[in-house]
């Protein structure tokens, strides 16, 4: 099926679970009321990411970032041994350096893509998440992960380094020191000691991973959109500034929403002890 631009036909309430199917890559389905699951679905190369799944993934998140029914993104894998292990080498090795040149915006589109995702982004993390491929999870908000979860950022083992947010992402999840450690040893880290050290947020059972991702997201997508969207602004945008600047920041997101439909439907929604219908403006 060829790449689509929209996810028209996929309804707001979940009532569809049919994939729209970005490229031969990427699928977008919708499970839940207001919960988008978007699948790395390369299976024969473990999700490797080649320069056509890039662009796949970059279309996918183009066009869920302008669905207004979409509150929640999970991202998921359709293979049983892996999230996804990283860039395609295979296509890396036969590319020129002309060629790889042109290939590095397309690639980093991709994790900008998820990156920049305005609503609030679940990973579903079992098997290898490896270089880009964890750092396809970094981007996301949140990663739930089972216990067959290998995490690691070993591009300095063949001669590159994380390019696809991992030297930035990394240490803000477990600190500068912790993360030079882990993409110096280019070393793997199993589900267990991935939890410890904070790699993952949540540890489940053994091929538990997108339901307990897709059970979270669904808890999210209860709460305000237009709150959703603001709070995860504020958190993005404040993290790493200083204390007045960060609350500046805050500010503006407040007011972002103090005035918007939401605000007065979950004011009334409280006062009258029902469940708000978010107008999601």
């Amino acid at each position: 099926m060829t790449e689509q631009g929209g996810l028209d036909g996929l309804d707001g309430q979940g009532g569809q679970d049919a994939a729209r199917r970005f490229g031969e890559y990427v699928a977008v389905r919708r499970p839940a009321p207001y919960v988008a699951e978007l699948s790395l679905d390369r299976p024969e190369a473990m999700n490797a990411v080649s320069s056509g799944m890039a662009r796949s993934i970059a279309a996918a998140c183009e066009a869920l970032a302008a669905d207004r029914d979409v509150r929640v993104v999970v991202l998921t894998s359709t293979h049983e041994r892996a999230f996804c292990v990283g860039a395609d080498l295979k296509e890396r090795n036969s590319l020129t350096d002309a060629e790889l040149v042109r290939q590095r915006p397309v690639a980093r589109a991709a994790y900008t893509g998820v990156l920049e995702l305005p609503m609030p982004t679940v990973a579903a993390v079992h098997g290898f998440a490896l270089g880009g491929g964890f750092e396809l999870a970094l981007a996301c908000d949140l990663i739930v992960a089972d216990g067959t979860a290998v995490v690691g950022l070993p591009e300095v083992s063949v001669g590159v380094i994380p390019g696809g947010g991992g030297t930035q992402l990394l240490p803000r999840r477990v600190g500068a020191a912790r993360a030079a450690e882990l993409i110096f040893s280019a070393r793997r880290v199993e589900a267990v000691e991935a939890r410890e050290l904070g790699l993952v947020d949540e540890l489940v059972a053994d091929g538990e991973d997108r339901a307990s991702a897709l059970a979270l997201a669904s808890r999210i997508a209860g709460n305000s959109p237009v709150g959703l969207r603001a709070a995860k602004r504020a958190l993005r945008l404040g993290h790493g500034l200083d204390l007045r600047a960060g609350l500046e920041i805050e500010d503006a997101a407040w007011r972002s929403v103090a005035f918007s439909g939401d605000r007065a439907e979950g004011v009334a929604a409280f006062n009258e002890k029902r469940r708000p219908e978010w107008p999601g403006e």
